[in-house]
């Protein structure tokens, strides 16, 4: 989840950062046990349910909507308010942005007044898995069930894209709607490397063979966002996906014992060590937030940049002009990796949900109805240079380099893509511990041995604490 002042998911899906662990043991505990109950039943004013409106939305009924002030802006928020304005003309229906969710929302959750509609998203966002164990979120089923925007004979969960529903679920249900599309990868400036007459490399032996040449050009090969370690976590965790497999990430979602204490991971870990050792990374980036290391690739300072599909919108006003910012999949690290070249991680981030105390909820759903239209998500894609999870979102949209890379990339991999939730989203404590694990490893303060103790001692110290709700995936 895309961040324009120094944070993000992410997605969503991007950042939890430590102040998760602070909204769980902090007021949010206490906010969302006086919004917890309901379970997700329809509530608030209702009207007449008609093929048009199919979940008996009052007309005049208010609808209220925050979303997340981050990379995505807001320009999107607006047309859709437009559309559900245009739909609903005796409503009033407004939005509020702010880059702080949780601190902006949880009085109005102890008051039992939340909106209809929350982006929850960024470095204060309330985190997902504590609303759902709270009971504090709508079923959003049915809403998918419900017929398009478009077409009265699809279902909205039949114009989504593969997969996409996944990272919201939760035992089988689903609470969140990650609204966009969200590639990961490396970043580069094709205009800078055809200039320099540098390959794009697809194996790590064609990084290292690389590396040297840019840092003669006095150029590091490498940035990442030292103040948010989540950044390097990314390549780390597609590295160890990669070599070791889909099982792999599985059994470390499932707090499988010893499932850190694997071959694939200590390749990830000596892989980016070796870039540490080798003087690869620019300096000070240890230091640096997402912002500041982004700024720094697009000023040519960095050849590479791990990062979402976010990064064009979030950088557009600083962006130097020319700049032909290239999505890249992540390199083969070994010349047995379990997953072939072009393997991304690719799935919906930034979370939309309903609170089950809303006072319009057949409003909010009815307004992810329309975010989820042809028009909303074209429009989407148009304002944000990024994907959202209606399929063909993008496919007018030819005036972005990054944007048609990562369309590119993202039909390249086919179903050759790469999932991990207890280190986004499933287990905070568990975050905090490998993100602190990463920016030691980061800072050269750490071996792989070191980093695999202590982020398998947090998975242990979850998967043995009762009082933590635990998650299963098997796919």
């Amino acid at each position: 989840m895309p961040n324009s002042s120094g944070s993000e998911f992410t997605r969503r899906q991007l950042i939890q950062r430590a102040a998760a662990l602070a909204v769980l043991a902090g007021p949010a505990a206490g906010v969302l046990s006086a919004c917890a109950g309901g379970g997700g039943t329809a509530s608030g004013p209702s009207g007449t349910k008609s093929a048009t409106n199919p979940f008996g939305v009052a007309e005049d009924a208010p609808l209220d909507v925050v979303i997340f002030d981050g990379g995505f802006g807001q320009d999107y928020a607006k047309y859709d308010i437009g559309l559900y304005s245009k739909a609903f003309p005796k409503t009033q229906a407004a939005f509020k942005a702010t880059q702080k969710i949780s601190d902006t929302l949880q009085p109005r959750f102890a008051n039992g007044t939340p909106p209809d509609v929350i982006d929850d998203s960024g470095d204060n966002q309330i985190k997902p898995g504590t609303l759902v164990t709270s009971n504090a979120l709508t079923d959003l089923q049915p809403l998918l069930d419900a017929a398009s925007y478009d077409d009265p004979n699809v279902k909205v969960k039949d114009t989504l894209l593969p997969g996409v529903l996944d990272v919201g679920t939760y035992d089988g249900k689903v609470y969140l709607l990650n609204y966009g599309y969200t590639v990961y990868g490396l970043w580069y400036n094709a205009k800078l490397f055809k200039e320099k007459n540098w390959t794009p490399p697809k194996t790590w032996a064609e990084f290292k063979t690389l590396a040297p040449q840019i840092k003669a050009a006095g150029i590091a090969p490498w940035a990442h966002a030292g103040k948010y370690p989540y950044y390097m976590g990314v390549p780390i965790m597609d590295w160890v996906g990669k070599v070791g497999g889909d099982q792999v990430l599985i059994d470390i979602d499932n707090l499988k014992p010893n499932a850190w204490r694997v071959d694939a991971v200590k390749a990830s870990l000596n892989a980016v060590l070796e870039m540490v050792h080798n003087g690869w990374m620019l300096p000070g980036t240890e230091g640096m937030t997402h912002i500041e290391s982004q700024q720094a690739f697009l000023d040519g300072k960095a050849a590479f940049l791990p990062c979402g599909s976010w990064l064009e919108n979030e950088m557009r006003k600083t962006t130097p002009a020319g700049t032909e910012m290239t999505l890249l999949p992540m390199p083969d690290l070994t010349d047995k990796d379990a997953k072939p070249y072009g393997t991304l991680r690719a799935e919906a981030g930034e979370p939309f949900i309903v609170p089950a105390k809303a006072k319009n909820v057949a409003g909010g759903l009815e307004f992810l109805r329309i975010m989820l239209s042809k028009d909303a998500a074209r429009n989407f894609a148009q304002a944000t240079s990024s994907l959202s999870i209606v399929k063909g979102s993008a496919d007018s949209v030819t005036n972005s380099t990054a944007l048609t890379s990562v369309n590119k990339a993202a039909t390249a991999a086919g179903t050759n893509l790469l999932h991990y939730r207890s280190v986004t989203d499933w287990y905070p404590t568990m975050i905090n511990e490998w993100e602190a694990a990463t920016g030691e490893l980061m800072a050269g303060r750490f071996t792989a041995d070191q980093w695999i103790d202590k982020v398998q001692a947090a998975a242990d110290k979850v998967a043995a604490d009762s009082s933590i709700q635990k998650f299963h995936r098997d796919k």
